[in-house]
């Protein structure tokens, strides 16, 4: 179980003054060892990048084989002040990828180490502004995506877990979280059977699955619709990216406070764990590496949608 981990971090962020220092001191104090912090300052504000690495006994980073699984925790903002006072729904995301690594340093600190390594990023700033979106309204963030994504996405990955809440939407009514197809490189995968079971196993329930566009999965600045940001990471990776959705049977505004069901936050953490202890072992897939190069053999790339285009005729 990871609640312990989750309403630790929960105290820690659920404040005006929360920031990347105190988190990293809350991810030490929980056993991991390897945390940094990167203030970033804007016109539109600051933020600041936080990022662990578990190490696995047989991981990249002390020469071993095991491959390395990247967990992001992506967000606007923990709080939409002095808008809002408090925690906002679309904290979630950050919530999650600070209680995994909290969860997996004490694992570590006690000697359950996993086969691989495991790179958590996220970034902590409380006073973020809102944005108009249909249906509901959007957190954005004092950071461009392509910045966010600089921090957050490591070359380091050899797969990624992008956790977002995903509440502001009609098209998954489903109360927890779900997981998206995997995307790589442009292509909009099968979901993986892997993950799917691994849902099952975490929630006791018939797996739940967020149905996404091509559009979701084109750089942001582009200026078409995006559902939201959850598999903005794809557009800056070669690896392979599945969003991991925390939602609600109705549409909640990643702007509204009191909305965190910190139930579906803590089995999302704790699905992130089961990934990373499986894709270390080398059991469980994010996709079929065959079948994504026959798909390439067949089609050619589609790398191209990871670039924000070359043709706007409008």
């Amino acid at each position: 179980m990871s609640w312990r981990h989750v309403l630790d971090l929960f105290d820690v962020l659920d404040r005006p003054a929360a920031d990347g220092a105190a988190a990293a001191a809350a991810l030490r104090r929980a056993g991991v060892e390897d945390v940094a912090v990167t203030p970033v300052t804007t016109d539109a504000g600051d933020t600041d990048f936080v990022r662990a690495v578990i190490p696995g006994y047989d991981g990249r980073s002390s020469g071993g084989q095991a491959p390395t699984l990247g967990v992001i925790g992506r967000l606007g903002g923990l709080g939409a002040r002095p808008a809002r006072i408090g925690f906002v729904s679309d904290g979630d995301g950050a919530l999650v990828a600070l209680a995994v690594a909290a969860k997996l340093g004490a694992m570590c600190h006690a000697g359950d180490r996993l086969p691989g390594d495991v790179i958590i990023a996220t970034h902590v700033c409380p006073d973020a502004p809102i944005q108009p979106h249909d249906p509901v309204p959007f957190m954005s963030s004092p950071v461009d995506m392509a910045t966010m994504n600089s921090h957050e996405v490591d070359e380091a990955m050899e797969a990624i877990l992008s956790v977002d809440t995903t509440r502001g939407n009609r098209v998954c009514n489903h109360p927890g979280f779900a997981i998206s197809p995997t995307v790589r490189q442009g292509w909009v995968l099968r979901v993986s059977e892997d993950l799917l079971d691994l849902q099952q196993q975490v929630t006791g329930r018939l797996p739940a699955v967020l149905p996404i566009t091509t559009q979701d999965i084109t750089p942001y600045e582009n200026g078409v619709y995006h559902l939201n940001s959850i598999l903005q990471p794809s557009t800056a990776t070669a690896a392979p990216v599945v969003g991991i959705a925390l939602t609600t049977e109705v549409p909640v505004a990643g702007s509204s406070t009191g909305a965190s069901d910190l139930a579906s936050v803590e089995q999302a953490a704790r699905f992130c764990v089961e990934v990373a202890k499986s894709y270390g072992a080398g059991s469980l897939r994010f996709c079929d590496d065959g079948e994504f190069g026959r798909l390439v053999a067949l089609y050619g790339s589609m790398a191209h949608l990871q670039t924000p285009g070359g043709r706007d005729t409008r």
